[in-house]
């Protein structure tokens, strides 16, 4: 699995607002520890909106994406229109509410959501490739859009003694003709026809070690596959 080109794609810096800061490091570290070259990427767009993360609501600021998402990229980060599928094996994407409010507009419309243009072409080049796509919490909402018929987790359809508060996007996903996949924190779903491996993060209230151990299980199985 050493070698592996991954690119990683941001949506800010903030669970709120743009991409879970402990998930996007998650991702880094099994990456890093499988050997795998990685380069991150995240749209040069403006947030949908910023929220004062002490607060927990909306601000007057305005923020762009692609400048937030390199504090989390240490600087280190290209504009998701330069990437090219063909220099990469896999791509990834962290959750947060950043996917569901910047990379589509779920947070708002759910299952009518539309996915921004730059992300669905994204998807789509890699799933044309045959080359494998990680997602977790959120995200996997992006596959269940752009790929119906496609196999996803985002944790549990009930709210299984109160660990799962979001198991409605389980039904939404379903609704738009997908199939959710139940699976525990520590665990991840493999799609193997679409090379598309989902796990739920922080979708479960869970302690951080189970949710980190649940993305090293995705990041391992997206790795086998490219």
């Amino acid at each position: 699995m050493a070698g592996r080109r991954v690119a990683l794609i941001l949506a800010g810096c903030g669970v709120f607002d743009g991409s879970e800061i402990h998930e996007a490091s998650a991702v880094l570290v099994h990456l890093s520890r499988a050997g795998a070259e990685v380069k991150i990427f995240a749209p040069n767009i403006e947030q949908m909106h910023v929220v004062d993360h002490l607060k927990g609501s909306p601000s007057e600021e305005k923020r762009n994406v692609l400048v937030e998402s390199a504090r989390l990229a240490r600087g280190n980060i290209q504009d998701l229109a330069d990437l090219n599928d063909g220099e990469f094996d896999a791509v990834i994407f962290p959750g947060g509410f950043g996917v569901a409010k910047n990379l589509c507009s779920w947070a708002v419309e759910g299952k009518n959501c539309t996915v921004n243009a730059q992300v669905k072409s994204t998807l789509e080049a890699f799933h044309n490739a045959k080359k494998p796509i990680g997602l977790c919490c959120i995200s996997p909402v992006l596959a269940a859009k752009v790929f119906p018929g496609c196999e996803v987790t985002v944790g549990q359809n009930k709210n299984i003694d109160g660990r799962f508060p979001d198991a409605e996007t389980a039904s939404a996903i379903e609704e738009l003709g997908c199939k959710h996949i139940c699976k525990d924190v520590n665990e991840a779903h493999v799609d193997s026809t679409n090379k598309i491996v989902t796990t739920c993060a922080f979708m479960c209230k869970a302690p951080l070690h189970e949710i980190f151990d649940g993305i090293g299980a995705m990041v391992t199985e997206v790795l086998k596959l490219a």
